[in-house]
């Protein structure tokens, strides 16, 4: 998909997102919001996985580590075709298999997360493993920036750059808000950059709203370098909701029925902008 395609199914899943969002009464809107232009373009640009490979011991990995953004995992595999339609129209109601978080019992969820911190070390034994037997798989992290708050996180780090994995990219969603409010006055992380930079991966920033700035970031790994990646990804949290941008609130939060109507047209206007700029 190019640039412009990418972005309308951006749109498209953030107008299905608020929907099984609202219907289900539950689901961590704002960071769902915030990372879903990355999912988008890893999913159906980046990723080595398809409905017909998630078997396939050569696929690429992903780790959804900030498990709490299950509803946007969720959307994007439905749109990559990996997730039945009528399986997410269940949500939330009785006898779903979709959980508040993901498990690895569903099509295209490779372990189970949402406690977090953990899933770099995940990610980190999956690209060991793939570089002890010779495999040409690439493993993806997505984290929160609240997230980084978790001491394993770190030990995940020192592990990264001693083992040379160069087949890890892990990308924060850094939209600056978590649960209790700005992480940095819950408790601070900047300089991040230089902080993983002195743990020995290769930091690069990108804009995560911009979808060309993401394709553009993501595509740039140097696969081959002997170090982890790591992208930090500015993002907004609530992004392409105006009253959820920038909110605390609305990290775990459900629209009500005028709330929902507003975000409905937002989102709806400017896919239609797009379709008529593809057309």
């Amino acid at each position: 998909m190019n640039i412009k395609e990418l972005t309308l199914l951006s749109e498209r899943s953030r107008l299905r997102l608020l929907e099984v969002i609202y219907r289900s009464g539950a689901g961590h809107t704002g960071g769902d919001l915030s990372s879903l232009n990355v999912m988008t373009a890893l999913y159906h640009r980046v990723l080595r996985i398809s409905p017909a490979t998630l078997d396939d011991p050569d696929r690429d990995r992903f780790v959804l580590s900030k498990g709490h953004c299950a509803e946007a995992l969720y959307v994007t595999l439905e749109s990559a075709g990996i997730l039945e339609k009528s399986v997410l129209d269940s949500y939330g109601q009785f006898g779903c298999p979709l959980g508040g978080h993901p498990t690895n019992d569903l099509p295209g969820v490779e372990v189970n997360t949402g406690a977090l911190g953990h899933g770099l070390s995940i990610g980190i034994g999956m690209a060991l493993a793939a570089k002890m037997d010779g495999k040409s798989y690439r493993t993806f992290v997505l984290m929160g920036d609240g997230e980084q708050g978790e001491g394993s996180i770190y030990e995940a780090a020192m592990a990264g750059s001693h083992y040379h994995l160069d087949n890890l990219l892990a990308i924060i969603d850094r939209n600056g808000l978590q649960i209790s409010g700005s992480t940095e006055d819950v408790m601070a992380l900047e300089d991040i950059k230089a902080r993983w930079t002195a743990f020995g991966w290769d930091v690069r920033d990108m804009d995560g709203d911009d979808m060309a700035d993401v394709v553009k970031t993501i595509e740039a790994t140097d696969w081959k370098g002997g170090r982890p990646h790591l992208i930090i990804s500015h993002t907004t949290k609530g992004k392409g909701v105006s009253y959820m941008e920038n909110v605390a609130k609305w990290h775990h939060g459900v629209p009500d029925e005028a709330q929902y109507a507003q975000a409905v047209g937002e989102i709806s206007a400017r896919i239609k902008k797009l379709e008529e700029e593809k057309a």
